[in-house]
């Protein structure tokens, strides 16, 4: 019996792992399996015996986990290939085969996560190395990690002088000095002489034209984008070094620390991320101080805590929201939890959220409207319902009324929506928006919106999940990274020029566009594979019935949530923030696990 069941379940994994259910969606039989007869055989026998001698391990986590990922495999390979659920429910028997795909995945995740969380149990660094490098690194760490970053980083911040400068941040730019940009004209704007939105974080857009408008008054505009990339680089480099000291102080092994410091230099995201214009670098760089904050009043209880740690706590969360319009939702969403585990200094953390949401109410509900500065439209919370009416009305428009037909085309536009539609970005269809709709006329939409949800709710899971299933699904890649020239401001008479070193960008810039195909390491900057890590460490501290270790993970959670209801599928920038905490969130879980 239990050969029987180790073959079926070694059967299972190896077609998980190999029959291409796609090719069978297509009729090319002859392709049915991804690999050769010879490694077919060596992957089976390699099965056998990593499940011999293996159970299902019945614990909850593991198992929700394993239930979890398995299906992001079976389901993400489906919309990857079909953008929709149609390998899976085609037929009784495309469900039959992923049933058994199913069954595979769970059961070799179910392994390999019981393997991670028994590493976790009993992992311990070996002692600290006293080699001359680690030697220096233990006298300054800080200091040594900062000074380490900025030379590794020199070849892009020379190579890319003055900035890199994407659509956003040049249309941030154009905002700054007065000129129109299609944001302007994405809302009823408060002023018609005042074309500055907060579509993009007023701060981060002033600040960015700030430093051009400095470059103008001196005669470079290039000297002043590049001001901006100093200021951006000091602090990203910065913010990374601190990290390093802060882990170096958790008592982390200095091996770890010196991995850690490694990729912060050499993997290219980083570096090119520093030299671009775009708002969520620096965003990001104040999450990382934000999970540092949660950690660190976890662990000290708030001891010794003065007034001004929580004057530096309010600058911090007040920065968060000022340089991403969705900051202010990772606070409300993690920062009151504190309250609960910090409970001796809960007076002094209620007094620091208060704070921070009655500026961050001013700074929205009265500073900008003084200043006639019209907000974002309400267009950018609506990505997940526009996508879902524009896939129903490509799939189900006989079932629409000429009254539902009539509201939809007010708000969205009905006669190209459906060719406007795209599975995997939600911009086409929600730039057509009405900027004009009024509550009562959303309201109308929202009623479609729900006969429609009604009658065929699968369509809508379809709609979202292909939003989104490349934040969950490791094999759908959009990697990208920032490094072609943007005309868009030399067209307004600004000076922006890269310079004459069109070799060493093409050098610099070809690494790091092939960065995440490098076998192993190229997972740093998957985006799946870093939300698995975090969904793992979730269920781990379930697992340890460590419930303190969540507040750790709360802001990378709320940040996945962010991206779920975000327009863009796999969309590198939006997973920045919790991409470039990921050493530091590990760390929490190696804590006090070495021979130091």
């Amino acid at each position: 019996m239990k050969k029987f069941k180790l073959f079926f379940l070694v059967l299972c994994t190896f077609i998980s792992l190999n029959f291409d259910i796609y090719n069978l969606y297509l009729g090319e039989f002859k392709n049915l399996f991804k690999l050769g007869f010879l490694a077919s055989t060596l992957l089976i026998y390699l099965l056998f015996k990593f499940y011999k001698n293996k159970k299902v391990n019945h614990n909850k986590s593991i198992c929700i986990l394993s239930m979890l990922l398995a299906f992001f495999m079976i389901f993400g390979y489906s919309f990857m290939k079909v953008d929709s659920c149609l390998l899976i429910f085609k037929n009784i028997g495309f469900l039959g085969i992923s049933v058994i795909m199913y069954l595979g995945y769970f059961y070799l995740f179910n392994v390999i996560i019981g393997y991670i969380f028994k590493f976790l149990d009993t992992f311990k660094f070996n002692k600290n190395n006293t080699n001359k490098f680690i030697t220096k690194f233990k006298k300054h760490p800080f200091l040594f990690s900062l000074i380490f970053i900025i030379i590794c980083w020199l070849p892009y911040i020379i190579s890319f002088y003055p900035i890199i400068l994407s659509p956003d941040p040049s249309f941030q730019i154009k905002q700054f000095f007065g000129i129109r940009t299609k944001y302007a004209d994405y809302s009823v704007l408060l002023d018609e002489n005042v074309v500055m939105t907060n579509h993009h974080p007023v701060t981060h857009t002033i600040l960015l034209g700030s430093c051009l408008k400095l470059g103008t008054l001196i005669g470079n505009d290039n000297l002043g984008l590049f001001i901006y990339s100093l200021i951006q680089i000091i602090i990203l480099s910065t913010v990374l070094a601190f990290t390093i000291y802060y882990m170096n102080k958790m008592k982390i092994n200095h091996k770890y620390l010196i991995i850690t410091l490694f990729i912060y230099a050499l993997v290219p995201m980083f570096p090119l991320y520093a030299m671009s214009g775009v708002k969520d670098v620096l965003f990001g760089a104040f999450i990382i101080l934000y999970i540092i904050c949660i950690h660190n009043l976890i662990s000290t209880e708030g001891k010794n805590y003065k007034w001004w740690n929580y004057l530096l706590i309010i600058m911090l969360l007040i920065l968060i929201c000022l340089f991403r319009n969705n900051g202010i939702h990772v606070i409300i969403l993690s920062f009151p939890f504190l309250l609960f585990v910090v409970k001796k200094k809960w007076k002094e953390l209620l007094l620091v959220f208060f704070v921070v949401i009655s500026f961050n109410s001013f700074f929205n509900n009265i500073l900008l409207p003084y200043f006639k500065i019209t907000p974002g439209s309400i267009r950018e919370m609506l990505s997940v319902p526009f996508q879902q009416t524009a896939r129903y009305v490509k799939y189900h428009s006989e079932d629409l009324s000429k009254e539902d037909i009539k509201i939809i085309n007010y708000v969205l536009g009905y006669d190209d929506i459906a060719e406007r539609y795209d599975p995997e970005l939600a911009d086409p269809v929600k730039n057509a928006y009405n900027k004009y709709t009024t509550n009562e006329e959303l309201l109308k939409y929202f009623n479609v919106w729900f006969k429609g949800l009604l009658k065929h709710p699968g369509t809508y899971i379809e709609a979202t999940m292909n939003n989104v299933y490349g934040f969950f699904y490791p094999e759908k890649t959009n990697w990208y990274v920032y490094y072609k020239f943007d005309d868009r401001i030399t067209e307004d008479g600004f000076n922006y020029h890269y310079n004459s070193l069109k070799t060493m960008r093409n050098i610099l810039s070809g690494f790091a566009v092939e960065f995440p195909y490098i076998p192993i390491i190229g997972f740093i900057s998957n985006i799946a594979f870093n939300v698995w890590i975090i969904f793992t460490l979730l269920a781990y501290t379930f697992y340890k019935k460590n419930y303190k270790k969540i507040l750790i993970l709360l802001p990378t959670l709320v940040l996945i949530l962010v991206c779920v209801v975000g327009p863009a599928n796999t969309y590198f920038r939006y997973a920045l923030p919790f991409i470039f905490a990921m050493p530091f969130i590990i760390s929490n879980f190696l804590e006090k696990k070495d021979d130091n």
